[in-house]
């Protein structure tokens, strides 16, 4: 990412903005309180503190190597640093650790980007299905910004439309969130915390080809992890 759209993103987002300033609040409550600890507590807490940095540094790289984008690592970086943090704030003051999970509500934002798609309401996705005079193939995904799975694949989807999008494939984005009434024409559940969301479609002159993941996968026991490489293998 570029370094100054990442400076603008931080500031202009609630969510990096406000976990940066919560992260930083941490240093200054601590050199705050260093006075009135006493040099045993300051001691065992200082060793809390580096077991928790380097736990985190650890699974950070671990994060890296698993994750294929920025978003996923971030939300797994954010998940892990706040654990760390209650955990620590937890040994010095409860109190602390509860403002601090109060702290975290903010909902991480999704990859705005939407490479060689389209964003589509369910009418337009309809007309262009039915119409036939476009692309013979859309690959269409169903989100919401509200799930976090949605959130964390938000960026797999337009990295795909770059790579694939042709005369005959086209990419199409259809927010259920907006749309909800529009989640059981096309055979998506929202229930259960919209546990099939995301869902990839692919229509082939208005008929359904496939779909990622299947209609069934409830029974299946857990909602299959969406990778790039899944959607890319998906169609053939």
């Amino acid at each position: 990412m570029n370094p100054l759209k990442w400076v603008n993103q931080i500031v202009s987002e609630p969510f990096y903005f406000l976990h940066l300033m919560t992260f930083l609040s941490y240093l200054i409550i601590r050199h705050s309180s260093a006075s009135v600890l006493s040099p045993e507590f300051s001691a065992r807490l200082l060793r809390r503190e580096i077991q928790a940095i380097l736990g985190f540094l650890v699974l950070t790289v671990v994060k890296v190597v698993k994750e294929e984008t920025w978003e996923a690592f971030i939300a797994d970086s954010f998940l892990l640093a706040k654990v760390f943090l209650v955990t620590v704030t937890l040994f010095l003051d409860y109190h602390l650790a509860l403002w601090y999970i109060f702290g975290f509500v903010v909902q991480q934002p999704a990859y705005h980007g939407l490479g060689s798609s389209n964003r589509l309401t369910p009418l337009q996705l309809e007309s262009l299905l039915t119409e036939g005079n476009t692309s013979r193939f859309w690959l269409v995904e169903f989100r919401a910004l509200c799930s976090s799975s949605c959130i964390r694949a938000s960026r797999f989807f337009p990295d795909l439309s770059i790579t694939y999008s042709n005369k005959n494939l086209s990419f199409g984005i259809v927010d259920l969130g907006l749309f909800p009434n529009a989640a059981e024409k096309f055979g998506i559940s929202l229930g259960g915390r919209m546990g099939q969301l995301p869902s990839y479609i692919l229509f082939e002159n208005a008929v359904e080809v496939t779909r990622f993941p299947e209609v069934d996968f409830e029974s299946k026991g857990s909602h299959p992890p969406i990778t790039k490489k899944k959607l890319s293998d998906k169609p053939d």
